[in-house]
């Protein structure tokens, strides 16, 4: 498995754009506005791939000199529980760690959170919905 970050526009952006419809959106009955897929050109997109094909991705957003936010994590179907994400989650840390930033956020899905848990990140606040479902925000400093 190869962990790489990918550029906005390209090919690979739109096989993450897929993807993330396809983990994320369609089973909510949503899809991405124009708006918020050009609000990810100044992101990092991070991406797994085994040979050309997208295993999972994620991407970071900055929100000030010391906070950035994961969003968008997806990882296929068929094969979650596999280490793809904590390997994601490793790698966008590190990313993250090297462009000096000191802490990780981000909105998990309530379904998600023990995943997150497990990568160290703990939850912040009281549950809200976003997106139709509920989330909690969760935190992880980085060291």
């Amino acid at each position: 498995m190869a962990l790489k970050q990918i550029d906005y526009g390209t090919a690979e952006h739109r096989q993450m754009v897929n993807l993330r419809y396809e983990i994320l959106r369609k089973p909510l009955g949503l899809n991405f506005t124009q708006e918020e897929l050009e609000k990810e050109k100044n992101d990092i997109l991070i991406a797994a791939f085994e040979e050309e094909k997208m295993l999972g991705c994620c991407f970071l957003t900055h929100v000030d000199s010391n906070i950035v936010r994961l969003r968008q994590m997806a990882v296929q179907n068929n094969l979650q529980g596999k280490g793809i994400g904590a390997s994601l989650m490793n790698f966008a840390e590190n990313i993250a760690r090297d462009r000096g930033y000191k802490t990780m956020m981000m909105h998990s899905r309530k379904t998600t959170c023990h995943f997150f848990e497990k990568q160290g990140y703990k939850i912040e606040g009281d549950e809200f919905i976003q997106l139709t479902i509920p989330h909690f925000r969760m935190i992880k400093k980085l060291r």
